[in-house]
């Protein structure tokens, strides 16, 4: 198979990674194609990232151009922190799979097409006046087009499934020539179909029968001459236990293992949101940990009963993306005022309004940080990864509850539908930072003191009903100490200032900022936060590997950020800040560090291209 390789070619012409794509409409299974090669690849052994990239549509027009969904992933034998910027392989299921998608495909690289569904309606639908597949459009790359619809129904005619059923094997079909294609064993795949449809096993034979009848086409077929099976070994892993896992999965695993880790109850309210409802799905199925999970009417009264869970000593946990946040605003001043702990998730996605549900973005950091009435001090964590949205919630669940505060994790829906393979830490590795309820009085000889405040700035967590600690919270001023109401302007002055200052204090309680890649001073950085992590990293490894004086810094702790990161961008002489928005956290560094950091936006619904990146560093530095 002609196909390429961003990180290169090793000796033997086999490339060190390959990026594939199948695109069909969003009827056709592509995601749960993605899924199940993605599964095949991670017990091959190699590394892999993946980008599901579906409609906003709940069901578009069937056969139409923006009713394309596609799952791309890029997998290897070597390092890959990106799901790839150009596939090898391009798998259409249908006219308008092909046009969306070809322009992606790298010169040369493979075009697998279902010529069953290139009918004259089709190419109507899809904006196409004559057939691609037979104009010589597609010269200069390598088209294998073939009537996979006809196969999959000769495949799965002895189980006498009406032809609607019959065809929604095509997938499996598929699946199983790219199984073929690149060395990968059926037999997981062939266990799962079983476990799926354990109630309707002929559904599952059917599908494994297409499954089968694909891999055979590949071993049997006269394909052609750059078409061959292609073996891509698995990539060095230091020893132990892996797993695949995306950002939603990794994110409820983090928040257990955070609470855990706090000793405390959990509990979860939440209101289903395009692309946050994974988490709340997930930490249903948790109740072993002590995990309560509430589906509220609305996203109002999802934070507000997680706020009365923390109230009576639970950790208190919401989700949402951008629209629900918003709706959250008024309550989240209420945590800050009231200072109980709270973590709020935000799966950012494309907006305003409804924008693009299924699309990624990162356009809610000013909601982040300044996104709430009065001044409403609220660190923010933002995620780089899958994998790494696991440590980032046990640092939000950290710092909420050591610092009586809610707290914001930013990923996106990038970070949340892909996956990656990660390495299961192990539990003793972690710090334990068990909370201490107030059991006593602080005030002898008087009344509770719920407002006093320790060396950090920070109040006392006290249960409701603990014997002589009566005491009053809420959402309008409070004095001092006493937490008694008091709206004068001394005393609004007074406790604005000190919960100000409590939150900024976290900064010397956060890791110092460190270079993800290249050296702490010098001619250019590039300064990222959230999901660009990967095409940043490529990017500034291609670049150094020119020669070119170019350095990564990835920032974690958004707000307030890390206490060393101000002196260290002052040792550079450009600053490139890449995002997915159009300069939210360029505006931060400048307003807080005075440095003439430059933005690089891209709004499109899609991740950075590492290819993008380059050049602006070449740019940068031309």
């Amino acid at each position: 198979m002609d196909v390429g390789s961003e990180a290169g070619r090793v000796t033997d012409n086999t490339p060190e990674t390959v990026v594939v794509r199948f695109a069909g409409d969003s009827g056709d299974g592509m995601q749960l194609t993605g899924g199940q090669f993605t599964l095949s690849t991670a017990l091959a052994g190699n590394d892999l990232a993946t980008f599901p990239d579906f409609p906003s549509e709940i069901r578009a027009p069937q056969g139409t151009l923006f009713g394309v969904s596609a799952f791309q992933i890029n997998f290897g034998s070597t390092e890959v922190s990106t799901a790839g910027d150009q596939p090898d392989v391009l798998v259409a299921m249908n006219p308008a799979a092909l046009k969306v998608n070809l322009a992606d495909l790298k010169p040369s690289g493979l075009i697998i097409a279902d010529t069953g569904e290139f009918t004259k309606r089709n190419l109507e639908k899809a904006k196409y006046e004559v057939n691609p597949l037979e104009d010589g459009s597609l010269a200069k790359w390598t088209l294998l087009a073939f009537d996979i619809s006809a196969l999959t129904l000769q495949a799965v005619k002895p189980f006498g499934l009406g032809n609607k059923e019959a065809l929604r094997c095509k997938n499996m079909w598929t699946l199983g020539l790219a199984l073929w294609m690149f060395d990968r064993p059926r037999q997981p795949l062939i266990d799962w179909l079983n476990a799926k449809f354990a109630k309707k096993p002929i559904l599952a034979e059917a599908n494994i029968a297409a499954l089968n009848a694909g891999h055979a086409y590949g071993e049997t077929a006269e394909i052609g001459g750059q078409v061959k099976k292609l073996t891509i070994e698995p990539a060095p892993q230091a020893p132990g236990l892996y797993r695949t896992i995306t950002g939603a999965d990794a994110i409820s695993l983090g928040l257990v293992a955070g609470a855990q880790l706090a000793e405390l109850p959990m509990f979860f309210g939440g209101y289903p949101i395009t692309p946050a409802s994974a988490i709340l799905h997930n930490l249903a199925k948790m109740k072993e940990f002590g995990v309560t999970t509430f589906q509220a009417e609305d996203e109002i009264a999802a934070i507000a009963a997680a706020i009365g869970a923390s109230y009576a000593g639970s950790l208190g946990v919401t989700s949402s993306s951008g629209p629900g946040i918003a709706l959250k605003g008024e309550a989240m001043g209420l945590a800050v005022m009231a200072e109980l702990p709270l973590v709020i998730i935000n799966s950012q996605r494309g907006g305003p309004s409804t924008g693009l549900p299924t699309k990624t973005e990162q356009s809610d950091l000013y909601q982040a940080v300044y996104g709430r009435n009065g001044d409403t001090p609220m660190p923010v964590i933002a995620a780089r990864s899958p994998a790494d949205a696991f440590e980032c919630a046990i640092e939000a669940v950290r710092l909420a509850v050591q610092f009586m505060t809610p707290v914001m994790l930013l990923t996106d829906g990038y970070i949340g539908n892909a996956a990656e393979p990660w390495s299961v830490p192990d539990p003793e590795g972690f710090e334990p930072f068990p909370v201490s309820f107030m059991s006593e009085t602080n005030n002898p000889g008087g009344k509770v003191l719920p407002y006093k405040r320790d060396e950090k700035g920070v109040r006392p967590w006290i249960k409701p009903g603990t014997p002589d600690l009566m005491h009053r919270i809420g959402g309008i001023e409070k004095a001092p100490d006493t937490g008694d109401l008091d709206y004068s302007p001394p005393v609004h002055q007074l406790q604005t200032d000190a919960r100000k200052a409590k939150v900024d204090g976290i900064a010397h309680h956060v890791p110092a900022q460190e270079v993800s890649q290249g050296t702490t001073t010098g001619k250019l950085a590039l300064v990222g936060w959230g999901s660009t992590y990967g095409a940043i990293h490529q990017a500034v490894r291609r670049a150094r590997a020119k020669g070119l004086d170019v350095s990564h810094i990835h920032v974690r702790h958004i707000w307030p950020m890390p206490a060393n990161l101000g002196d260290l961008l002052k040792g550079y002489d450009k600053v490139i800040v890449p995002e997915m928005n159009t300069g939210q956290f360029k505006t931060v560094l400048r307003d807080q560090y005075l440095v003439d950091a430059k933005p690089l936006n891209k709004v499109s619904g899609q991740p950075f291209t590492i290819a993008e990146l380059e050049a602006a560093i070449e740019a940068a530095l031309a």
